[in-house]
């Protein structure tokens, strides 16, 4: 029998990569939609760590399946950190992406090679019944580019660079983004964390 597992996103992309990464064929991975949860969340953490079990914990509370979150985000060392956890919400929660990378090109202009060092960071977190939560944390580091390119990836991918392949992560087959990615790493830790639960 398959067990039920919620991730607490609307995100459809997203959920397009946590199936193909989780990949566990006795997990039945549902998205809040799918499960026909309808919640406001309010992320006032001050970490990903802490949005991802706000996130989590709330929609625990409204069901009996394990719940898996997640909250994820672009660190542009020369901008302090910038958009950090603040990514989703970075020039307006409704901004599209495009204008997002466009803004962080431009306050990037002329900055050198060197000093264009970031990361993508994705917290996972995990509610389960008798159990004390958890949360893992994975990383990818890279580069901001000078412009956008690629059309696969979503967010911030067309301007993120990885330094071994020259291309933005938007330019990376999904094997091979899922292979490396923040999330990617994150929900690998995840799965042997519920395995070794017994789930």
């Amino acid at each position: 029998m398959s067990r039920r597992i919620i991730f607490a996103t609307g995100n459809k992309n997203k959920m397009v990569e946590i199936r193909e990464i989780l990949n566990d064929p006795s997990w039945e991975i549902l998205s809040m939609k799918e499960a026909g949860i309808d919640i406001d969340i309010v992320e006032d953490g001050n970490s990903f760590e802490e949005n991802a079990l706000i996130k989590a914990k709330a929609v625990a509370a409204v069901c009996d399946d394990i719940v898996l979150a997640d909250d994820s985000g672009l660190e542009i060392d020369y901008l302090g950190g910038e958009p950090g956890i603040y990514s989703s919400r970075y020039a307006g929660e409704d901004t599209s992406y495009d204008i997002k990378n466009q803004l962080l090109l431009s306050r990037m202009e002329g900055v050198s090679h060197e000093k264009r060092t970031a990361r993508f960071v994705c917290a996972v977190a995990a509610v389960v019944p008798g159990h004390e939560p958890v949360v893992v944390r994975g990383t990818i580091e890279g580069y901001i580019g000078d412009k956008p390119a690629g059309e696969n990836g979503f967010g911030y991918d067309p301007i993120f660079y990885v330094e071994d392949k020259h291309c933005s992560t938007a330019q990376l087959s999904p094997e091979e983004k899922n292979s490396r990615s923040h999330r990617g790493n994150a929900l690998r830790l995840m799965r042997e964390k519920l395995r070794g639960m017994g789930i």
